[in-house]
């Protein structure tokens, strides 16, 4: 059944309900959205609304009401699955970003593994996107965010050692994403 939360437009539309009381969460959303947007060729004519609505709702899980675990790729994913979202679309917000490493750290690898990672042209885009978008939407290269984040969290928390760990499979996906957008030019 199709569903407006797969479209850019609805998936804005309920990111701009929760998340601008966040700040620069909010703006780091909109920005990675946008960004979403510029890279969208690296991706099938058809997946490329579902990325962007993946990117304006892959934070979506830091919404204070919608906090359950803490854990925002699980939180969101969840709150997406009570919305009768797309399947992919929540799997895509479970997965954002090497949530993987993090859930690991958190103990949650059961709760996440619950939503199918898809190895895909798209989850690569999404993670582009998110990875080259700084904390309050400015445009980083994928070192400098990489860095950005673990001088922002500290050396012994779950984000930091996440991140740690995900670097080479982040570096990865923004790679094939960075030569996909080459072939476009």
């Amino acid at each position: 059944m199709p569903s407006a939360l797969d479209t850019p437009q609805g998936a804005a539309e309920l990111a701009e309900s929760l998340l601008p009381p966040l700040g620069n969460r909010w703006l780091h959303t909109q920005a990675v959205a946008a960004r979403a947007r510029e890279v969208s060729v690296a991706v099938s004519e058809e997946d490329r609304g579902l990325l962007i609505a993946a990117a304006w709702l892959h934070d979506i899980g830091y919404a204070p009401e919608l906090r359950g675990t803490g854990f925002h790729p699980l939180d969101g994913a969840r709150y997406l699955q009570t919305l009768d979202a797309p399947t992919r679309l929540v799997r895509l917000v479970a997965h954002h970003s090497g949530a993987v490493y993090e859930a690991e750290q958190r103990g949650l690898t059961a709760e996440l593994a619950v939503y199918e990672r898809e190895d895909s042209p798209v989850l690569d885009a999404l993670i582009y996107a998110d990875m080259t978008t700084g904390p309050a939407g400015q445009s980083f290269d994928f070192g400098r965010r990489i860095d950005e984040i673990l001088d922002r969290y500290e050396v012994d928390s779950e984000v930091h050692t996440a991140i740690s760990k995900a670097r080479p499979y982040l570096a990865a996906a923004v790679e094939r994403t960075a030569a996909l957008l080459a072939a476009h030019a």
